[in-house]
């Protein structure tokens, strides 16, 4: 059966090593309806904290920005992929702006209740060590557990400092097209 996947695409990098990751991950993917979304290249404001959206379903958010094109996808997707390089032991700026501003669906509930998903992480960093990912691997089980989304699985692709480094490891590569293929 055909899934919706939703990749939101944290990287500023155009041709890093993240967006190697997800073009790893849409080929095994192939067969389902997948859109992606690369933050960098949109203009997406900071979340307000202000509580005020969650009034229209078309448009849940107060403020009128790129998140507008982002919210139909979100509310049909079935799986939700965060991609993103690591950047001070967590996920960029990029990404992490776009998902606080996702709670607008959330307030489209009564109870705050955000929609369920299936989630993926795709992370590209220069460390490779276990104790390296410790945060992000954190970061992303919280944010798992408290959604109520279900974990498909995480690629951490250590190693990979310079854009293009990923392509020295094409394990990971197979690695993320393999999660892919699991959806």
């Amino acid at each position: 059966m055909s899934k919706k996947i939703l990749i939101l695409n944290g990287s500023p990098r155009a041709k890093g090593n993240t967006k190697a990751l997800i073009e790893a991950f849409e080929k095994g993917a192939a067969g389902h309806h997948v859109e992606r979304f690369d933050l960098q290249a949109m203009n997406i404001h900071g979340c307000l904290g202000c509580c005020g959206g969650g009034k229209d379903p078309a448009s849940p958010c107060v403020q009128k920005d790129d998140m507008e094109k982002i919210y139909p996808a979100y509310r049909e997707a079935d799986v939700v992929v965060l991609a993103s390089p690591m950047y001070y032991w967590n996920i960029t700026g990029q990404l992490k702006c776009a998902f606080d501003r996702l709670f607008a669906v959330a307030e489209l509930d009564p109870n705050y209740a955000n929609p369920k998903k299936d989630c993926v992480l795709l992370m590209a960093a220069e460390g490779e060590d276990e104790d390296n990912f410790a945060p992000v691997r954190a970061l992303y089980e919280g944010l798992t557990s408290h959604m109520g989304w279900r974990d498909l699985g995480a690629v951490y692709a250590g190693g990979n400092f310079e854009a293009g480094a990923i392509h020295g490891h094409p394990e990971q590569l197979r690695q993320a097209e393999s999660l892919g293929k699991s959806i």
